[in-house]
C-alpha cells in the first residue's frame, strides 16, 4: 500500500513539474499562450497598452484586439469555448473573422471557416495560425500577425496556397465584427461606379444602386457615414482609398488600411473593394476585398491588412468632425 502511495505521488510531482514548465514556458517578447473566452492553446501579442489574442480551435480568428482593455471587436459569450462538430448545426461565429471569396461562388469550407487552426509563435510580438487543406476549396489558409512594440499597429496577412493541382481563382475578403451601435466612415471615391457612391444589398438578392435617403446613413464630405440601424444591413463601395474606419461608443477609432488596385478585376459581383454589414447595434462587420488573385497549384496569393486603434470621443450627436478623424488617420497611420 506504501509503495502504491509512494508511485501515486511521484507521478503526481511528475504532473506538477510538466504543467509548470509549460506554463512557465519562456517565449520571445510580447507573446504567451493563454486560455482565453474558454479556448485554450490561444496567442497573446501584448505590449503593455494594446492586446491581441488569437484563437485557433475554432476557424483561426481573433478574439481580442483591445486598446487600455478596451476590446474594438464584438464578441458573443454565448459562444465561449464552442468548437464545430462536422455535420452539426453552428452558429456564425464573432470576433475578427477572415475568410476568402468571391462569396457565393466560392465553395463551401466550413472546416476552414469553422474548424481547427494551429497556432505557434513565430518572433517577438509575432504569431501565425495555419488552416488544414481543405479539399473542397483546393486552400490551405496561413495567417500572420505582427504587433508594433510601441503602438497599437497590428500588421495581418492571409495567404491563400493552393493545394490541387488546378489553377484556382480566388481572392481574400475579411469579415471583422466590430462592437455593435458604432459610427461607420469610409471615403467614397470621386470617380465611383456608383451614382450615389456606394450600393445596398436587399431587399433579397437585390442590388440597389440608387440607394434612398435614410437618417441611418449619409455622404458628406466624399465619406459614407453610417449612424445606426438601416434599413437594409448590407453595404458596398468601390473605393480606391484604401481605408476604411469605425467609432465605437466606447470611444474607440478603428482604422484599417489596405492596398487596392484600379488597372486589376475585383471577383465580387460588383466589383466591391469593401464591404460593409450594419446589423441592429450588435455589430458592425468590416470587409476589406482583395483583387483576384489566379493561384497556380504549389503557388500563394498574399493580402495584407494594417490595423490601428485609437482613442476618439464618439459624438453623442453622432456629427463627426471629418477634419479631425482625417488628421488622426494621416499623422498615425502614414496615410
Amino acid at each position: 500500500m506504501k509503495k502504491q502511495i509512494l508511485i501515486g505521488m511521484c507521478f503526481l510531482g511528475l504532473s506538477v513539474f510538466v504543467s509548470g514548465q509549460a506554463f512557465s514556458e519562456k517565449t520571445p517578447a510580447g507573446t504567451s499562450w493563454v486560455t482565453s473566452h474558454g479556448y485554450s492553446g490561444c496567442v497573446q501579442l501584448d505590449n503593455g497598452n494594446v492586446r491581441v489574442v488569437l484563437e485557433p480551435n475554432c476557424g483561426g480568428r481573433v478574439l481580442e484586439y483591445s486598446l487600455k482593455g478596451k476590446n474594438v471587436l464584438y464578441v458573443d459569450p454565448k459562444q465561449d469555448g464552442m468548437v464545430y462538430t462536422p455535420g452539426k448545426p453552428f452558429p456564425d461565429p464573432c470576433g475578427g473573422r477572415c475568410d476568402f471569396g468571391p462569396e457565393v461562388i466560392v465553395p463551401r469550407h466550413p472546416d476552414l471557416w469553422l474548424g481547427k487552426w494551429t497556432a505557434e509563435i513565430t518572433g517577438p510580438y509575432s504569431a501565425r495560425m495555419t488552416s488544414v487543406e481543405d479539399k473542397n476549396t483546393g486552400v490551405q489558409l496561413i495567417r500572420d500577425y505582427t504587433l508594433d512594440k510601441n503602438s497599437s499597429h497590428l500588421k495581418f496577412t492571409q495567404t491563400i496556397k493552393n493545394i490541387s493541382k488546378e489553377t484556382k481563382q480566388y481572392c481574400h475578403w475579411s469579415r471583422t465584427f466590430g462592437e455593435g451601435g458604432g459610427i461607420c466612415l469610409v471615403p467614397i471615391s470621386p470617380n465611383s461606379r456608383f451614382p450615389k457612391g456606394f450600393i445596398i444589398y436587399g431587399p433579397g438578392a437585390a442590388m440597389t444602386y440608387v440607394p434612398e435617403n435614410h437618417p441611418s446613413y449619409s455622404v458628406r464630405d466624399n465619406f459614407l457615414i453610417i449612424t445606426g440601424e438601416p434599413p437594409q444591413a448590407k453595404f458596398g463601395l468601390d473605393s480606391m482609398s484604401g481605408w476604411l474606419s469605425y467609432i465605437t461608443r466606447s470611444n474607440l477609432l478603428f482604422v484599417k488600411k489596405f492596398p487596392v488596385y484600379p488597372d486589376r478585376p475585383y471577383m465580387e459581383m460588383a466589383s466591391l473593394t469593401i464591404s460593409l454589414y450594419y446589423y441592429k447595434d450588435q455589430e458592425c462587420e468590416l470587409e476589406p476585398i482583395g483583387p483576384k488573385e489566379t493561384i497556380k497549384p504549389g503557388k500563394t496569393a498574399s493580402f495584407t491588412e494594417d490595423w490601428w486603434l485609437f482613442s476618439f470621443p464618439y459624438p453623442s450627436d453622432k456629427q463627426v468632425d471629418l477634419k479631425v478623424l482625417d488628421e488622426v488617420v494621416k499623422k498615425n497611420t502614414g496615410k
